[in-house]
């Protein structure tokens, strides 16, 4: 009798375990990457937001508050890519948006491929140098080519990391022209995207366009603001700089849900039971790159315009496709624009940092070591790349020159430490090298990478675009909102690596190839 009854118990308990079914996969998943979004000023400017936008993602959202980049010096692509790889520029490839190329002696741009010609534009792009697989790839390859993956962004390097190897199209701002434009690597430009150029792009707005404070200006008191007047931006009168300034201020983020309305009209994208995927970049930088110095006012109106565009997206994709049926998550790029250097009263350490001078100087050191020639070939974003070649036909010891080099640099003031390639790839392991590691690649990454003082002023040659080094951490948010998960607020930090796997197991597909990391609980 108790044999029977335990044996029903447990016929009932299990039969009913496995009658419960796997919540449905998103028709959806909606990948928004706010390039430079903060925490501190995401919550601090609350009281400039409306109950749609961040507040609403606040109450019914999963928060973590602050989301870590595990490798050193990231950047919008460098981000991206980890962010869509679920691992390092060490496997990934993409060090940052611009590295030096031994081949042309010049810097060049993280998705240049030659064989792929532009659509509205003409630079030539590819994913060709993004050296692993992303979610989007994987989602493409589960559903055998069938799900539809797109990405939009104001930048042609967030468009195109974003819809990875396998996307169905990539979509950018051009700079210069104020079309959207695109690469004949993903195939045919769409036929919507041609009729939207024809008389809704932003080049036929940009004379009326104009950005003005969203609120009285006695609203903006969380940063120190020296002006009592106003800001008021007319982007036509920027000359040839004006779609360059567009994008670099809130407005973009606007231009940015009315191109994804467009395609939610237009294509096939969230409307059947394959999961699709649509991948949407915003701007909440400093306008022009300025400092926040420069520009206090004009940040706390980004967010409050940003909270606006958040919100305006959030009803799009519940009218269009549900929010029941979307998966939405929200992460940062996990740096911001530099400020300026700390003025003199305030007496903080500091001075200017020149690479162009080390390099020539630690050539100088190299001919009256090992006689007469070019030993640096180039030099680039705190790092020295070495003339492999010269070394090779002198017979000398690639390790051992990076070794003098790094022991000469270390010596200049300003400088912190300095880390060689062969210390990189095959020294000890020591905690504090690893985010070092993480964001060195062996083929694109210099011979020598120079870490410079806090409060010291990286000079760059030929350019105004110097950054005052600041070690600490800008905390970035995560953010997951849909069905089944659970609104809170996480404090503890989390690795971004973990984004893709996470998205990946919602989507129900592998993750991508060099993601180790374990999905998000």
């Amino acid at each position: 009798m108790k044999k029977g009854l335990i044996t029903s118990i447990l016929a009932l308990t299990f039969g009913s375990l496995q009658a419960q079914p796997l919540p449905p996969s998103p028709k959806l998943v909606v990948t928004l990457t706010i390039d430079q979004l903060r925490t501190d000023y995401m919550e601090a400017f609350s009281s400039l937001y409306g109950e749609k936008g961040f507040k609403r993602l606040l109450r019914e959202g999963k928060v973590f508050r602050q989301a870590d980049y595990s490798f050193n010096v990231a950047d919008r692509a460098s981000a991206i890519a980890a962010l869509y790889t679920g691992t390092t520029p060490s496997m990934n490839g993409i060090i940052a948006e611009r590295w030096f190329d031994p081949k042309t002696l010049r810097p060049k741009n993280c998705v240049d491929d030659s064989a792929f010609m532009g659509n509205y534009t003409d630079q030539n792009t590819a994913p060709t140098q993004l050296l692993t697989s992303t979610f989007a790839d994987e989602l493409k390859i589960a559903t055998k080519n069938a799900a539809l993956v797109y990405a939009i962004a104001p930048f042609r390097d967030a468009a195109v990391l974003s819809a990875g190897h396998s996307g169905n199209g990539a979509f950018w701002l051009n700079h210069q022209t104020g079309k959207w434009c695109s690469t004949t690597y993903y195939g045919e430009y769409p036929w919507w995207l041609s009729q939207y150029n024809d008389g809704q792009s932003p080049d036929f707005r940009i004379k009326e366009m104009e950005w003005n404070p969203l609120h009285p200006i006695t609203s903006y008191t969380f940063l120190p603001e020296w002006r009592t007047i106003p800001f008021k931006y007319r982007f036509e009168t920027e000359k040839d700089n004006k779609y360059r300034r567009l994008i670099t201020s809130p407005l973009i983020n606007d231009e940015m849900n009315r191109v994804t309305e467009d395609l939610l009209d237009k294509s096939n994208i969230g409307k059947d039971d394959i999961t699709d995927l649509l991948a949407i970049t915003y701007y909440a930088g400093n306008y022009n790159h300025r400092s926040t110095q420069e520009c206090a006012m004009e940040m706390q109106d980004t967010y409050a315009r940003l909270d606006q565009s958040i919100a305006r997206l959030l009803d799009m994709l519940e009218s269009k496709v549900g929010l029941q049926n979307v998966l939405l998550c929200i992460a940062s790029t996990g740096y911001a624009d530099p400020d300026g250097a700390d003025i003199g009263i305030y007496r903080i350490p500091g001075g200017e940092f020149h690479l162009n001078r080390c390099a020539t100087l630690l050539n100088m050191y190299l001919m009256a070591t090992y006689g007469e020639g070019q030993y640096v070939e180039g030099f680039y974003n705190q790092q020295i790349y070495l003339n492999h070649k010269l070394i090779e036909e002198k017979q000398l010891n690639l390790a051992e020159i990076q070794q003098k080099s790094a022991e000469f640099l270390v010596q200049f003031s300003g400088v912190n430490k300095v880390y060689s390639a062969y210390q990189l790839l095959l020294g000890s392991w020591a905690p504090q090298m690893e985010h070092i590691r993480n964001g060195f690649h062996r083929h694109r990454s210099g011979d020598l990478i120079i870490e410079v003082l806090p409060g010291w002023t990286v000079m760059q040659e030929n350019s105004n675009d110097n950054r005052v080094v600041r070690a600490a951490t800008i905390a970035t948010p995560l953010i997951l909102l849909g069905k089944g998960i659970k609104p809170e607020i996480i404090r503890m930090p989390v690795a971004i690596d973990r984004v893709a796997p996470t998205l990946s197991s919602a989507m129900r597909i592998r993750a991508p190839n060099a993601c180790t990391a374990a999905p998000l609980n």
